[in-house]
């Protein structure tokens, strides 16, 4: 079992996004649409694969990191609802972990 902190998510998809926008400025096109072409094995005849390859894996990466918060978000949310006791959720500055497998 591996353990990720919130702010270790959010640092690995800053990053990805800041590699993902240098991508998007060089090709003139967004990463989804990027990614959309690649898995179908639309793309050139492999001049560019260096580029295509670090590209869909930031991709990977972000796509990833982004269900990751979403899981540590609701997770989260679930705990502080269950610890209220009432229907408000009471956020407070804290930093909690999460751990996942693979």
């Amino acid at each position: 079992m591996m353990t990720i902190t919130l702010s270790e998510i959010l640092d690995d998809l800053r990053a990805a996004d800041q590699a993902l926008r240098k991508f998007e400025q060089r090709y003139w096109i967004s990463s989804d649409t990027f990614y959309a072409l690649y898995s179908q094995g639309a793309l050139d005849n492999g001049e560019h694969r260096e580029d295509f390859s670090e590209w869909s894996g930031h991709y990977k990466v972000k796509q990833h990191r982004e269900a990751l918060l979403r899981r540590f978000s609701e997770q989260r949310v679930a705990d502080l609802r269950a610890a209220s006791g009432d229907d408000f959720v009471h956020l407070a500055p804290a930093e909690p972990v999460l751990e996942i497998t693979g």
